[in-house]
């Protein structure tokens, strides 16, 4: 048996979950809970708290919740590169930077074609340490997570960035509002969400899936992967085994590589972002709205192909 928290929609998610464990409540107290990113080698996790413009740290190893970073420039989704610095999209300094080893900030890209980004959501780095994320206008559309101001784009695209050259260059062109992504394990394709029902009466509300080129520089395809049932999709991250898990207005849900709705997790609160972590990244980190839920998986968060 299932405990409540689960909601069974295809036998094969009972073999990503345990009938024994339940939801936990890890901390509560923020506005607009985003963007965990799991550190192992200091068993901590990060997250940002955008409206209290500041990013929170939750140690494992005792439970305690410190103040990261504040302010933080209403920082949004983070991410881990492969030498293991935090990769943040921050709403309010309108870039995606980088937190160096020694807690030095550089902004890594800001500007497109010589006109500012909106307002970075989301990010992700793939293994060969290019860096992709999602430009949506969340943070210029008021001052609630950033600064209110006009779009110097004029839309809202998917950009995928290159450290070692610093170029810059849209990917996906044709989003309402691109916000969270993630590769699948094999790293051949890209899941974007669009949020732009939020902007939109009748905009999408779904999760599309690209086919990355063999240079992995190009998107072709794009097809509507799932379509969420309950308010909006939002961050995600996949699985070893290939299954999408994602935030929505219930909970999360999770989906198997082939578009079919497994199951739930019930979560009390409206869901913004997911990651996986633990010393066997078997535990899924839920930042839903005020709390920051976690919650055991017979399943492991997938990790970057070696190169």
């Amino acid at each position: 048996m299932l405990t409540p928290c689960f909601e069974l929609l295809d036998d094969r998610f009972s073999r990503l979950v345990f009938g024994n464990v339940h939801l936990e409540k890890l901390w509560t107290g923020s506005r607009w809970a985003e963007g965990p990113a799991y550190f192992a080698a200091g068993r901590y996790l990060v997250w940002s708290d955008i409206p209290n413009d500041r990013i929170l740290r939750w140690d494992e190893t005792d439970g305690s919740v410190s103040v990261f970073r504040a302010p933080a420039y209403n920082s949004n989704g983070h991410t881990m590169d492969r030498e293991g610095r935090l990769v943040s999209c921050e709403h309010r300094g309108r870039c995606v930077s980088r937190t160096e080893h020694d807690g030095s900030r550089t902004v890594l890209v800001s500007h497109v074609d010589g006109k500012r980004l909106n307002s970075p959501n989301d990010v992700i780095v793939k293994s060969d340490g290019t860096i992709w994320f999602t430009d949506p206008t969340y943070g210029i559309d008021s001052d609630y997570e950033g600064d209110a101001a006009p779009s110097e784009i004029g839309a809202s695209h998917v950009y995928r960035f290159d450290p070692a050259t610093g170029t810059v260059a849209a990917v996906a062109t044709d989003f309402v509002k691109p916000n969270g992504l993630a590769f699948s394990p094999d790293e051949r394709h890209l899941y974007v969400a669009d949020t732009g029902a939020t902007h939109l009466p009748d905009g999408p509300r779904h999760i599309r899936r690209f086919t990355l080129s063999r240079d992995g520089m190009r998107l072709t395809g794009g097809e509507i992967f799932a379509v969420c049932s309950f308010g909006l999709f939002d961050g995600f991250r996949v699985d070893v085994h290939g299954n999408l898990w994602t935030s929505a207005g219930d909970g999360v849900h999770c989906y198997a590589s082939d578009g079919t709705l497994l199951g739930k997790i019930r979560v009390p609160e409206v869901v913004a972002n997911v990651c996986f972590g633990g010393p066997k990244r078997n535990r899924l980190f839920i930042c839903a709205t005020t709390s920051l839920y976690a919650v055991y998986l017979n399943t492991q968060g997938a990790t970057r192909p070696a190169r």
